[in-house]
């Protein structure tokens, strides 16, 4: 396991700021959790990777999301080593890095708590797609898996091996991770799955949704990947 903890790390290029870019960006998906609903106190993170250094920027630990500023972010390597903070990185910190070590198309991972999602997570349930909001934003199922030990890196081996194409996976007993290109994306993931896990928990207290039918779900994901928004 990765030491994440670290004071300060190594500094690179004293009297900078690293990725002040990055830090902005990040700082602000961060401040879009509790805005959304889909976070308390302080849990909850978002990380962003830098394309050109591979460096990942991240929510510090325990920290006030009212206190939250871009020179508060932390940057660390793909190791997990601190390059640049004065704070500890977010407890997840070892779950975001295994994600981005192995998933080279992710540039962004936000963790969650959201109520509504996290309770199928807490019955360790998947969603269906039974609404056509979630054909569009996710092309199929948010998938469910299994039970992972906090503090490691096994939960972030377990998105890995459970979330397949899906821009978000809930994770049993635990709650919500989506990953995205930007971590704008990303967060836009955490919301509409909290979105439709409200949705369908309502329509299962009236009874039993059907599921939209593969075909279609990929058609209309085409669709509105292909011709939802401006050009």
């Amino acid at each position: 396991m990765h030491d994440f903890f670290g004071v300060m790390g190594r500094q690179e290029g004293r009297g900078r700021v690293l990725l002040p870019e990055l830090r902005r960006e990040v700082c602000a998906a961060n401040l879009m959790l509790p805005r959304a609903g889909l976070v308390t106190w302080t849990s909850g993170n978002v990380s962003g990777r830098d394309r050109r250094t591979g460096h990942v920027v991240i929510k510090p630990s325990g920290v006030s999301y009212d206190e939250l500023t871009p020179e508060m972010m932390v940057v660390l390597t793909l190791e997990g080593e601190v390059i640049e903070g004065a704070y500890r990185p977010s407890v997840d910190a070892a779950t975001h890095l295994v994600v981005y070590r192995h998933r080279d198309d992710v540039q962004a991972v936000v963790h969650t708590h959201s109520p509504f999602a996290t309770a199928f997570a807490a019955l360790g349930r998947s969603i269906p797609v039974y609404l056509t909001a979630m054909a569009d934003e996710f092309g199929g199922p948010i998938p469910c898996g299994s039970y992972a030990e906090i503090g490691g890196e096994a939960i972030g081996q377990e998105i890995v091996r459970a979330i397949g194409d899906s821009p978000a996976i809930l994770l049993k007993n635990h709650g919500v991770f989506t990953v995205g290109a930007t971590p704008m994306a990303a967060v836009k993931a955490a919301v509409m799955t909290e979105d439709v896990a409200r949705t369908v928990h309502y329509a299962l207290q009236l009874g039993q949704p059907d599921e939209i039918p593969a075909d279609e779900v990929q058609r209309a994901y085409r669709q509105y990947k292909d011709h939802y928004g401006q050009r």
